[in-house]
């Protein structure tokens, strides 16, 4: 068999393998990335402006419940 034969059954498709291990990291990271974009996590802080917008003041403890059902619900 010709070197060139071997290039083709063994190398190439181990440099195939690792370009593609490569591209799905970088999709995935760059997917992930638009994700957090678009839906930002929900802070203690941004519950607390929540409440102040509706014209209450909230409590720790009502803060504590409101990030305890929303992980509940992921």
């Amino acid at each position: 068999m010709p070197v060139y034969g071997i290039v083709l059954l063994v190398i190439l498709p181990i440099i195939a393998g690792v370009a593609a291990f490569f591209g799905g990291i970088f999709f995935a990271k760059k997917k992930y990335e638009k994700e957090i974009k678009e839906n930002p996590p929900i802070t203690e802080k941004m519950i607390r402006v929540m409440f102040l917008q509706m014209g209450r003041k909230a409590s720790e403890s009502q803060i504590k419940q409101v990030m305890n059902s929303m992980k509940n619900a992921k």
